[in-house]
């Protein structure tokens, strides 16, 4: 990653994906980042990483080049009230903020280059897939994508696809949390110690993914086929797997994580506007 000219980050909102993009931005970079929090231990957590932690969102925003808004949705108002509107021009900033809209973003920070991204937690250990909306191609949204590999994959995506995203892969660590731990309690059932069971949920969840990427298999069906023989092991656990409805309440789960994005962006978008007439 090379810095160019862009030396201070600003990371707006220091929870858990913020702390995140702190700790690999000091890791794998020589920016200096700006870290803000309303809890004191939000701002430890941030100045034991290295950052410089402090409660003053403008001071942080008129100091970088770089600006990210990692505040809840609903926390943004109160951020622009905190903010003033001089200190967003020229400024890059990346939105991580569920529901969001880009035209609502221009609205609210005029002067900036505003793009809208969505990580994910994997981001804590470099291996995010991040989603950005297609917002032009030139040499800012050069400067966003090398930032954003530093987090791990960047994919550019039309923004109507940053809802499914959000329910997809910005939910989906705690789907996949969820799901390895059932396994995991499952061997436990069957006999098993907890701990070597939950090493060997994750060997799988990893290889699987290698396999796949390898394109070996084209599709995951196939891959299910060539490990599914007759009478064996695997037809018996899929047959539990499709008497309870499993694959139905997975894909149920991603389309209703993806409706709740777009229902939060709908409640967000229209008291962010409320608050740009105020002005």
């Amino acid at each position: 990653m090379t810095n160019n000219h862009h030396s201070t980050v600003a990371v707006l909102g220091s929870g858990k994906i913020g702390l995140a993009f702190v700790k690999q931005i000091l890791q794998k970079t020589s920016y200096r980042v700006y870290a803000t929090g309303r809890r004191s231990e939000t701002l430890k957590a941030a100045e034991s990483l290295g950052a410089l932690a402090l409660r003053d969102n403008n001071l942080a925003v008129r100091e970088s080049e770089i600006v990210v808004i990692a505040v809840k949705p609903f926390h943004f108002p109160q951020l622009l009230s905190e903010v003033e509107p001089e200190s967003w021009k020229g400024k890059i900033v990346v939105s991580l903020m569920a529901g969001v809209k880009l035209d609502t973003l221009r609205a609210a920070i005029p002067g900036a280059r505003v793009f809208r991204a969505m990580p994910n937690l994997n981001s804590y250990v470099g291996f995010s897939s991040t989603a950005v909306a297609e917002n032009g191609y030139d040499d800012t949204s050069r400067t966003v994508e090398e930032f954003l590999k530093i987090f791990g994959k960047v994919y550019w995506v039309p923004e109507e696809y940053l809802d499914i995203w959000t329910g997809l892969a910005g939910s989906g660590p705690a789907f996949i949390a969820e799901i390895i731990d059932a396994m995991a309690m499952g061997a436990v059932a069957a006999g098993m110690p907890r701990e070597l069971s939950y090493e060997a949920v994750l060997d799988v969840l990893e290889g699987t993914a290698r396999l796949l990427r390898s394109r070996l298999y084209q599709h995951p069906g196939q891959l299910r086929d060539a490990v599914t023989t007759p009478a064996g092991t695997t037809i018996k656990g899929l047959m539990v797997l499709e008497s309870g409805g499993v694959k139905a309440v997975l894909m149920k789960m991603v389309e209703e994580a993806s409706r709740r994005s777009r229902e939060i962006g709908e409640e967000i978008n229209l008291k962010i506007l409320e608050k740009i007439r105020q002005r």
